[in-house]
């Protein structure tokens, strides 16, 4: 079986992919320097990008893998 994870619980939006226990690949985009503008993670502009953000890295991840 081929799980994908997807995190997104801050300011970053991460992706993986694991099958049978080892790791095949994975993808993270952080949102660090959007936030430091306002001196803390902005949960709704935090929402937002990971919106944005997601689509184009589970499918980077699986073109990659």
């Amino acid at each position: 079986m081929i799980c994908l994870g997807v995190e997104t619980s801050c300011d970053e939006t991460a992706v993986a992919l694991v099958a049978g226990g080892r790791l095949l690949g994975q993808r993270l985009v952080s949102q660090d320097q959007a936030h430091a503008l306002f001196g803390g993670v902005v949960p709704e502009l935090a929402s937002r990008e990971h919106l944005r953000k997601a689509y184009a890295l589970v499918h980077g991840l699986l073109a990659d893998t």
